[in-house]
């Protein structure tokens, strides 16, 4: 007899790609407010239109966010399917 654990329920909030994507989100907010200065780094070079490369990255770690929870939802439902 096999003693399998259960997974945990899998909710998006506690997917840490959604967590990024929100915080480079609203880096990328700031520096269209305060401008690009806001969120450079100490000794980054000097590049136009930073907000644009945070925006592009968010969008990029939302992505990964989408398909990171589907892919555990899926085998949540794997794993879960024939336990009722």
């Amino acid at each position: 007899m096999s003693r399998h654990k259960t997974p945990a329920v899998p909710f998006w909030y506690k997917n840490t790609y959604f967590w990024i994507s929100a915080a480079l989100f609203i880096l990328g907010i700031v520096a269209v407010i305060f401008g690009d200065h806001a969120i450079r780094d100490p000794g980054q070079k000097f590049e136009n239109h930073l907000w644009l490369f945070y925006f592009v990255a968010a969008v990029a770690m939302l992505v990964n966010g989408i398909m990171s929870h589907l892919q555990t939802v899926q085998i949540y439902n794997e794993e879960t399917q024939g336990k009722q």
